[in-house]
């Protein structure tokens, strides 16, 4: 209602008299009617927030979710706040962990990819509302658009196998199958993008993926096998392995 009223919660509350017009009434019905078809509300608003950004979504790119936030907190902490980083984001989607990066330094200079150009624009159209002009977008496949050297790269790949039911469930069955499995290897993303980094990133540099609750453990050899260093895995804050970094030594 609020969306269709572009109205704010409090405005709804305060005036429980007010009568739609037959217009908004359509509008509000055909909301309802998607959202009991299993619509995500995110696309029905086309909005989500994230890092306490507002962002535009739609149906090219995932929804932001808030467990993801522990990626970007992992990061700033790599980040001290006056440096001049070079970041990456691999699979960027709408833009959400790269603006939420540069919200917080903006002198770093960012880099966020997506093999998918409607998702590229939606980055783009986010990150222009939002004036953060020091993150530029790249389409293309992982890192195959970058140049030079990076002191941090981030990615939030696709981790879930192909067979896995949860895929036919609740929002997920409207959100782009290709940011979601990268096929009956949920792990082959992450194998694919931590070879690709290494020689990119520089000495000391990081690598980190958001992935499965129960993916830690492979992850972790993963990134041992490719020579990474200081590899850990963080939990979430209902106790889920879902983050797991490395360095190169």
């Amino acid at each position: 209602m609020m969306h269709t009223l572009a109205c704010t919660r409090a405005f709804l509350y305060a005036n429980p008299e007010f009568e739609l017009s037959p217009a908004q009434a359509d509008a509000f019905s055909s909301f309802i009617q998607q959202r009991l078809e299993g619509q995500p509300v995110a696309y029905l608003t086309g909005s989500s927030e994230f890092w306490s950004l507002p962002l535009r979504v739609s149906p090219a790119v995932l929804i932001p979710r808030p467990e993801t936030e522990l990626l970007v907190e992992t990061a700033l902490e790599k980040i001290p706040c006056d440096t001049q980083q070079r970041i990456a984001d691999l699979g960027t989607g709408s833009g959400a962990i790269a603006l939420a990066i540069a919200s917080e330094r903006p002198r770093c200079e960012l880099h966020a990819t997506d093999i998918s150009p409607g998702a590229i624009m939606v980055a783009q159209e986010n990150a222009d509302r939002l004036g953060f002009s020091h993150v530029r977008f790249h389409t293309g496949s992982w890192t195959e658009p970058l140049q030079g050297k990076f002191h941090l790269v981030v990615s939030n790949p696709p981790y879930v196998d192909e067979a896995d039911p949860h895929l036919e469930h609740g929002d997920l069955r409207f959100e782009p199958r290709g940011a979601l499995t990268p096929g009956a290897d949920g792990l082959a993303a992450i194998h694919t993008i931590s070879h690709l980094v290494y020689p990119m990133l520089l000495e000391g540099g990081w690598l980190m993926f958001e992935h499965g609750w129960d993916q830690g453990p492979a992850v972790r050899d993963i990134l041992k096998k490719t020579a990474y260093k200081n590899i850990k895995t963080l939990q979430d804050l209902q106790g889920h392995e879902r983050v797991t970094i490395g360095a190169k030594a």
